[in-house]
């Protein structure tokens, strides 16, 4: 697949040759990474998120809206827009502050500032050369690292970990490090370490008999998570990422749950793409971004100047 890799690589580093990045009249903070899926960018947007909002910010969350049908750009009401129109992450970013989705994200930004944003906070987009970025956030999954080091098909980068780093402001680290990535990155980058912890209303799941299911990057993450808070699972079962949820599947998990006496467990992300009339009997699990140092990310923020917007 290596061929397939250099006609990819070429083909983005070609397509941001041709493009003049758009500068909005409010700062943009992109949280990104470098590879394919699950690293977890959409928690720590929702925790920069959340600290930007604490400082009195007007915070407005910008993203493609992946798996939706909308191109946008467009508010996303969460009692009036679904899933399958705006995407997963979306849904869960309106949940903490005005979310915007839009394919072209110098429309959305130019919404959103109209809106009366202070700061755009851009889930995703680090590879879109269409807008300018105040500051750039990668997020890199301790576990994982970079894979096998390869470009999309051969492997899970994007880009090259050198050319992502070197347009990067910071790196937030998540989980444990056993490839001691930490001393690898911060000879380039500030490295911020943080642990996705469930939510305290989760925690009380110990002992508790469970079938958990997820559509998610890495759903054996999210089931080694539920081991980890004590709840016995008696199967798991896992999905695409961003996949729909059939009718039939859910139904047969649902029923599968009451043989066994046992609770259905999923993801938030999952979770907001049931549908509305099977929520109520399955559980959602909420985690949070704890960091390792929270002033240090503080003082990152304090660099990102929203004054002269």
């Amino acid at each position: 697949m290596t061929p397939a890799s250099w006609l990819y690589q070429a083909a983005a580093s070609l397509r941001s040759s041709f493009i003049s990045p758009y500068q909005a009249s409010i700062p943009v903070l992109c949280v990104g990474n470098l590879v394919a899926g699950g690293a977890g960018k959409t928690p720590v947007a929702l925790a920069l998120g959340r600290a930007l909002v604490r400082r009195g910010l007007k915070v407005a969350f910008l993203s493609r809206g992946y798996g939706g049908s909308e191109s946008g750009p467009l508010q996303i009401l969460p009692d009036r827009h679904s899933a399958s129109a705006v995407g997963d992450e979306p849904l869960l970013l309106a949940e903490a502050a005005p979310t915007w989705v839009s394919r072209d994200r110098p429309a959305g930004a130019r919404m959103a500032a109209e809106a009366g944003a202070d700061i755009i906070l851009l889930d995703d987009g680090f590879q879109n050369p269409a807008l300018s970025k105040t500051m750039s956030v990668l997020v890199v999954d301790g576990d994982y690292g970079f894979g096998n080091g390869r470009i999309i098909p051969a492997g899970p980068l994007r880009e090259p970990v050198s050319q992502g780093l070197s347009r990067a402001d910071a790196v937030v680290l998540l989980g444990d490090d056993p490839r001691n990535l930490e001393e690898v990155l911060k000879a380039t980058l500030p490295v911020f370490r943080g642990h996705l912890t469930p939510t305290r209303a989760s925690a009380g799941l110990r002992g508790e008999r469970a079938i958990a299911f997820a559509g998610i990057g890495r759903p054996g993450k999210f089931f080694d998570t539920l081991r980890t808070l004590g709840v016995e699972l008696v199967e798991t079962r896992s999905f695409g990422d961003h996949e729909p949820y059939r009718g039939e599947d859910l139904i047969d998990l649902i029923a599968q749950a009451e043989q066994e006496d046992a609770l259905l467990l999923t993801t938030a992300k999952d979770h907001v793409r049931l549908p509305e009339e099977l929520r109520l009997m399955i559980r959602r699990v909420d985690v949070e971004l704890v960091w390792e140092d929270p002033f240090g990310i503080e003082t990152l923020l304090d660099r990102i100047d929203v004054s002269s917007s």
